[in-house]
């Protein structure tokens, strides 16, 4: 079997590029029996742009994939392609009909064929020689030439990955989906595959919907992300958008760990035991939380010119670039946490002054703290 470590892929032939669709949910619900999968979708994706459905597990993504592919139908509510309804609750176009490729979580390579023969699949259509030339081009594109005649257990995960990416991109569909397409693979190729993944699909052209649970991964191949909750979208946007202005507590928390702190709005602050925070949209008096991101904490010893809140260190972790701190600070019952590259390493015990950035102090409405 061959090494399951990256390699520097071999030189790609060019193919002609995909004419990109584009796909549109207007309205879109899905039912099943009680339970509410969908609640009113709305969700333009352009063509050509490639665009994560980020959330946690239940929240209706993997549905709103598979109502695009035309697995299944939506409940009520329209989808397009390219302005073309292609489901409603009176039309319904099968999945061969609507120009996309669909990649799976676990692959789906047929273990009797071979690497060719497994992209050489989707080109039905085509006399074999047409098929096996698109095939061997698909197979170009993601560096894998050479496995042309291996089976899929000769082959890496991360191989197996590209050989299922060349299968759907070989037809040249408008809109490929992908379905948690890298959590098979382990953290050391998962960076590597991606960042092929997405020059291929830069290179195709083609629109691209991709499924995850990784809000870092959602962020290294998106044009746009879309943060779905309880079978709604909460908030969709560049990874900046996401990141730095987050619409919810529950949209902070899916992209950075927090220091949660209490707190009451006063004179457009929000008041904590450790300081007070800018809080201009909430209403005086108003419960709220304090996020902190823990990069956004300062630490400095203690000494007559430090100035900030009394803290003692309780604990300390290495993580490589960064140390992370857990600080006992006064007039706060919980630990706050600390990352970040310090020049000298301060000693569980340490006296401290803590201090914040106010860049990385976010302040919601306590009524948005739920996860659910």
């Amino acid at each position: 079997m061959p090494a399951a470590h990256p390699t520097k892929p071999a030189r790609r032939r060019r193919a002609a590029a995909t004419i990109a669709s584009s796909l549109s949910f207007e309205d879109v619900s899905r039912r099943y029996g009680p339970v509410t999968a969908l609640a009113g979708v709305d969700l333009k994706v352009r063509a050509g742009e490639v665009v994560s459905l980020l959330g946690q597990s239940g929240c209706g993504k993997t549905t709103l994939l598979r109502i695009a592919a035309g697995v299944e139908a939506p409940s009520s509510g329209r989808v397009l392609i390219d302005e073309r309804v292609v489901a409603s609750e009176a039309v319904l176009v099968p999945p061969e009909k609507r120009s996309v490729g669909l990649v799976f979580q676990d692959y789906a390579l047929f273990p009797h064929l071979t690497v060719l023969h497994n992209v050489m699949f989707g080109l039905a259509a085509l006399s074999r020689q047409a098929r096996q030339a698109e095939a061997g081009a698909a197979l170009a594109r993601v560096g894998l030439s050479h496995l042309a005649q291996a089976y899929p257990h000769e082959i890496s995960g991360g191989e197996q990955q590209r050989v299922a990416l060349a299968r759907a991109v070989a037809p040249r569909p408008g809109i490929l989906l992908m379905d948690e397409p890298f959590s098979g693979l382990d953290s050391r190729l998962r960076e590597a595959v991606r960042a092929e993944t997405l020059a291929v699909l830069r290179e195709a052209g083609a629109t691209a919907v991709i499924v995850t649970h990784d809000p870092e991964e959602a962020m290294a191949i998106s044009d746009r992300i879309v943060l779905m909750r309880a079978g709604r979208i909460v908030q969709e946007g560049r990874s900046e958008d996401l990141y730095l202005s987050p619409a919810s507590l529950f949209a902070a928390r899916f992209f950075s760990s927090l220091n949660e702190i209490e707190a009451k709005v006063s004179a457009g602050e929000a008041v904590t035991p450790i300081g007070r925070f800018a809080a201009p949209a909430l209403s005086e008096g108003a419960r709220a939380v304090v996020a902190i991101r823990p990069q956004g904490v300062r630490l400095a010893r203690l000494n007559g010119e430090a100035a900030g809140v009394r803290g003692r260190i309780v604990s300390r972790r290495f993580l490589g670039e960064v140390q992370q701190f857990d600080v006992a600070l006064q007039g706060l019952d919980t630990y706050i946490t600390a990352r970040g590259r310090l020049e000298e390493t301060l000693a569980v015990g340490t006296e401290v002054a803590v201090g914040f950035d106010q860049r990385d102090a976010l302040v919601f409405p306590v009524e948005d703290e739920g996860v659910g």
